[in-house]
């Protein structure tokens, strides 16, 4: 089979730069995808251009180019005309364009329509077209410039049909109406029309996603025997509370206590807003778990959240007659040593802590359940930790504040069941959301004092933890020193920040969760893990550097209690931070997120080895993603193995990476 080293073009430096971005066969390069395309076949009338645009215009050259100079820049100057109008033409620093173009006869120039205070024009980077194609755009690699690598992959599709075979079954192909494989990917890169372009990535987004969720099949492995925990009881708890449940939280219980009902151990996500109730449907599972007989196990992110949800199950739980206890790192060894002797005995039927629960040196009595957040979320291996020490795989239940859109949870969470509570509690005061520019600070600062003085507390974040040469951002520690002999000098002012030492951070916390410190600088490491419901400001600054869903979680730090409570984006107003002034529902605000900065973006980093499929839009492929999904689940029925057997074997190829890393996590 050809290697990259046989291909024209590609030396040792070449070879390298491949190299360095994970390519290192032929069949590596034909699937890495163009980032985007640049459709040169279509004109568009000058009447019709709008600010944004980015579009082909043919036409002559109505102005005479102009070269100037001025402060070290070049300037060409010149106009475009056609039927429906004039558009004026402006390149900086590229002084060769004014001798090429042409005095006389029509031109075709592709770029990107700009507002002008005169009203449009085809702003620096506008290239004449020579050739009317659909060009594909490549991601940039170090070394090997954009029109060298098209290059090489034409001559890499030669060889298309020896490494890169067809993967789907002939049946799959035809009854969900997908193209071959090659002819997919040789229009993927050089489609010869839109229409092709868009037959190719369908049929390649198609195949992602139904070798993603096969993958998960896999990655669930066989049904384990699991701690089968009697129906009913969590409404019981439930009942109990002082304040009545909302239909999604009794909905979701009922999908839960179905779950631990059967005889396979339960994987399931209950993903929703802040404040929603959450807490109280994994407490009324808890509760179920322990009337049938085993223990049950809540871990979260932080020591202080632990100590928070031991206090509420003090109030909620034990008047239940549940015997409730809480392990941590730092505690003493006498301390430890009856905390372990506790569980192992089952005195203790629910044990809140943090990732200490997974030590090798905490033995359980029969655990049924596993309460865990998003962010230390079990991966197998942790997992098969707590089941060894029993002969039955407890119950595992994941929570997270973060709500996701269905089709991109249905990725990220593949391996789990997905509920919903999309219901707030009624009487809840949404967060006042407001956009302060910063000319209006000082009032900020003076509408704080006033709350503080009113018994309230405040938090402000930053993006930074110090001040930065390169970048105009505030920082905490700046920000903290600023307050602390400035506007908020009378008040009392904490700072936090992830690297700050855990006795430290922990203390900050702490004197700010019992009410010693009225203002808390901070950086984001205040996102999940704090639960003040006294505090009802929070200022962000830069706020224009956070995604949306990200400012929508530091906004749910505030509005826990009964006051009323703001939050306060330090920025210049613009759309996008309109949005959270709209609306506090943050699965709309997930959505716009979503829209505005994709999926890369919207996800920050890569979550358990989750891999952005070429092709895939998470918003407009929701269709085909539970078609793909109803694919899955067909193949798996009598009648379709040797089918089924093809796609397994393919999702294992193209995603052996990430089931081992959804394994190690």
């Amino acid at each position: 089979m050809l290697e990259l080293k046989d291909l024209k073009g590609i030396g040792e430096g070449r070879l390298a730069a491949l190299h360095r971005a994970n390519i290192r066969s032929v069949q590596a390069l034909i699937l890495t995808l163009p980032s985007s395309y640049r459709d040169m076949t279509k004109d568009t009338p000058v009447g019709e251009l709008v600010p944004g645009m980015t579009v082909c215009v043919t036409g002559c050259i109505s102005r005479t180019p102009k070269l100037s100079r001025f402060k070290g820049l070049s300037r060409v100057t010149a106009a475009i005309r056609d039927e429906s109008g004039t558009l004026p033409l402006q390149w900086y620093n590229q002084p060769w364009i004014k001798d090429n173009l042409p005095e006389e006869g029509e031109v075709t120039l592709y770029g990107s329509v700009m507002a002008d205070k005169n009203g449009k024009l085809l702003m620096n980077g506008a290239q004449i077209v020579h050739e009317r194609a659909i060009l594909p755009v490549y991601k940039a690699l170090k070394d090997i410039p954009g029109k060298t690598l098209q290059q090489i992959l034409k001559q890499a599709l030669e060889q298309i049909d020896e490494c890169c075979p067809e993967t789907l079954p002939e049946f799959v192909r035809m009854k969900y109406g997908l193209c071959e494989r090659n002819f997919a990917l040789r229009q993927a890169h050089f489609p010869l029309s839109m229409e092709n372009l868009a037959i190719a990535l369908r049929r390649l987004s198609f195949e992602g996603m139904l070798f993603y969720q096969a993958a998960t099949v896999l990655m669930r492995g066989e049904k384990e025997a699991g701690a089968v925990i009697a129906p009913g009881r969590g409404k019981e708890f439930l009942q109990s509370l002082p304040f009545p449940s909302t239909g999604a939280q009794a909905r979701v219980l009922d999908e839960i206590e179905a779950d631990m009902a059967s005889p396979a151990a339960m994987n399931r996500l209950v993903q929703g807003d802040v404040g929603c109730g959450k807490t109280a449907v994994a407490f009324a599972a808890l509760y179920g778990c322990v009337k049938s007989g085993f223990q049950g196990i809540m871990m979260a992110p932080t020591e202080i959240l632990a100590r928070q949800h031991m206090e509420s199950a003090k109030a909620q739980l034990e008047p239940l007659g549940v015997r409730c206890g809480l392990l941590l790192g730092g505690m003493k060894a006498k301390e430890r040593r009856e905390a372990l002797a506790a569980i192992a005995s089952g005195e203790w039927q629910v044990i809140f802590g943090t990732h200490a629960l997974l030590s090798e040196s905490v033995e359980y009595a029969a655990p049924g359940l596993i309460v865990t957040d998003e962010q230390h979320r079990f991966g197998v291996k942790q997992r098969g930790t707590l089941s060894k020490k029993s002969a039955l795989k407890p119950n595992a239940l994941v929570m997270s504040a973060t709500p996701i859109p269905r089709s991109l949870a249905l990725v990220l969470y593949g391996d789990l069941d997905i509920s919903v509570v999309n219901e707030m509690p009624p009487g809840r005061t949404p967060v006042k959301t407001r956009v302060v520019p910063e000319e209006k600070r000082g009032d900020m600062y003076r509408f704080i004092a006033d709350l503080v003085h009113q018994g309230r507390q405040a938090y402000i974040v930053c993006p930074m933890v110090e001040e930065s040469e390169t970048l105009d951002a505030k920082s905490a520690k700046e920000t903290y020193a600023a307050l602390c002999t400035g506007p908020l000098s009378q008040l009392r002012l904490g700072l936090t920040w992830g690297g700050q030492g855990a006795k430290e951070k922990e203390k900050v916390l702490g004197e700010f969760v019992a009410g010693s410190i009225d203002v808390l600088v901070a950086t984001t490491v205040v996102e999940v893990g704090v639960n003040v419901p006294n505090a009802s400001v929070m200022v962000i600054e830069n706020a224009d550097r956070f995604g949306l869903s990200q400012l929508h979680q530091l906004r749910g730090r505030v509005g826990r209690g009964a006051e009323v409570s703001w939050c306060f984006l330090m920025a210049k107003p613009n759309e996008r931070l309109k949005t959270l002034c709209e609306t506090s529902d943050g699965f709309e605000v997930a959505k716009k997120d979503l829209e505005m900065r994709g999926p890369g973006d919207f996800l920050g980093t890569r979550q358990h080895g989750t891999r952005l499929l070429p092709g895939m839009n998470f918003m407009t492929d929701t269709y085909l993603l539970e078609q793909s999904a109803a694919c899955v689940r067909l193949l798996q029925t009598p009648g379709y193995e040797e089918e089924w057997e093809t796609v397994k074997e393919n999702a294992r190829a193209l995603f052996r990476e990430t089931m081992e890393d959804i394994a190690m996590n």
